[in-house]
């Protein structure tokens, strides 16, 4: 099929006309919450109350996110690999089963967090005081995870198949209808964190209508037929297996969070719990761009596999990893000489400009290393490498960061051990999550002869 053949052209305009509008898409997306936390920041007189209490539910997000990426980021590769073979009938089959389990976890997740989130939000580091912002917005949001787990869940299949800009324009909605209900819901309407939960549902609701309307039209390539609904358990394996990766990594990313704030409010009180909350916000937009090369890399790199191209997907490899480093190092040096110019775009606070410059520098300290972990685990999850991808989320979070947390402010070094313990982490995981793909991936490729 010559229609978004990846095997055409060079390896680096194919990754870029699908990571560049993938990049802008994961900036976009991210327009979702931390636009919540700009208007609720400036909230008078209850501004860092609010964006402490938002974010307490960060941990809660990030799981759902997660949930989506398990079925949308493990099948979509599936797809790439599977059209790279002209499988295009099972291709199909993968995202219909992906669609049945997205819905399957989006009511599942509703029902238990709803029951349990009053518990869960004091196990994530809520006070009495934090709590009833926290509980409002979370009550809300949680009304649309099933729009989460569509828009989310399904928009990768969009970029699967080659179309990039469509994959945009899933969350360019829902950003631009998010920004256009935001003050007016929170300020017009007084509803404070309320009207920020209820624009986020609205604006998830509008993205997966749009991403359904595309994927069950005539445009498509692969679409979404009643047919490949029906669950298979080998298929449901694979996609569960390469998808667990990026869930894994949403996992550890919540539960380190979790461990955070709580570490924090221990240690330091509702103001830390309010920078890292900052801190996060800036991270999420600032890793975007290399999240949006890395996962605009993976179909390019799985057609190409499943074709036999070896020579090229190591040139995807080269490029990949030339574009996502270069970047990180540049948004790094920006955000460590100019740390207060981002935390008054949520809050200012001098008590928590005070607190957070410092803790800014400390957390963003090897913030360029963390390229190594995105393209390491992209590329293990674009040939179908699960196991390595999954060990890797874990390793980083898991043994690295949660550890240190818990352990840094016990010998004495207070809230900023809680800061020290991620760029510890990004040093050592991301320079073993890279190495080791280089050594077991990129080398031996270059010993296979194409068409084998």
């Amino acid at each position: 099929m010559a229609q978004n053949d990846f095997s055409r052209g060079t390896m680096s305009r194919n990754i870029l006309t699908m990571a560049l509008p993938m990049t802008a898409a994961q900036l976009i997306n991210i327009l979702y919450n931390i636009v919540d936390r700009v208007y609720l920041g400036h909230l008078e007189g209850v501004g860092r109350l609010s964006i402490t209490g938002l974010g307490l539910c960060l941990p809660v997000i990030s799981i759902l996110i997660g949930f989506a990426n398990l079925c949308g980021m493990g099948g979509a590769p599936l797809c790439s690999i599977c059209r790279g073979k002209g499988e295009n009938e099972e291709a199909e089959s993968v995202m219909g089963n992906s669609f049945t389990l997205l819905i399957l976890f989006g009511v599942g997740l509703t029902a238990i967090c709803l029951l349990l989130k009053r518990p869960i939000l004091y196990l994530f580091g809520a006070s009495d005081a934090t709590f009833p912002y926290a509980d409002d917005y979370l009550t809300i949001y949680l009304c649309g995870t099933l729009f989460v787990m569509i828009g989310l869940g399904m928009n990768p299949f969009v970029n699967a198949q080659g179309f990039g800009r469509t994959g945009m324009m899933t969350v360019a909605l829902g950003a631009a209808v998010n920004l256009v209900l935001d003050p007016i819901f929170i300020f017009g309407f007084g509803m404070g964190v309320r009207g920020a939960a209820l624009a986020t549902v609205i604006s998830q609701a509008c993205s997966a209508v749009w991403v359904l309307g595309f994927l069950t039209g005539p445009k498509a390539i692969l679409r979404l037929r009643r047919t490949a609904l029906k669950l298979r358990w080998e298929r449901v394996r694979r996609i569960l297996g390469l998808g667990s990766s990026g869930f894994v990594m949403a996992l550890t990313n919540s539960l380190v969070q979790i461990l955070c704030n709580a570490t924090l409010q221990r240690v330091g009180g509702d103001l830390y719990v309010g920078v890292m909350t900052v801190v996060n916000s800036v991270r999420e937009v600032a890793t975007m761009p290399a999240a949006g090369i890395t996962n605009g890399c993976q179909p390019v790199l799985g057609y190409n596999y499943g074709a036999g191209q070896y020579r090229r997907v190591r040139e995807g490899i080269r490029f990949t990893t030339a574009a996502t480093m270069g970047y990180t190092a540049a948004i790094w040096v920006v955000i460590m000489a100019f740390p207060a110019m981002f935390i008054h775009i949520f809050n200012s606070e001098a008590e928590l400009l005070s607190a957070g410059v410092p803790a800014f520098r400390i957390y963003f300290a090897a913030f360029f290393c963390m390229a190594f972990q995105f393209i390491g685990q992209s590329v293990s999850v674009a040939l179908n490498r699960s196991k390595s991808a999954v060990f890797f989320s874990l390793f980083r979070k898991a043994f690295i960061v949660a550890p240190l947390t818990l352990l840094l402010p016990a010998l004495g070094w207070g809230v900023d051990g809680v800061f020290w313990a991620e760029p510890i982490s990004n040093v050592v995981g991301g320079l073993a999550c890279f190495i080791t793909m280089w050594l077991t991936v990129y080398l031996p490729l270059g010993h296979k002869p194409d068409g084998t």
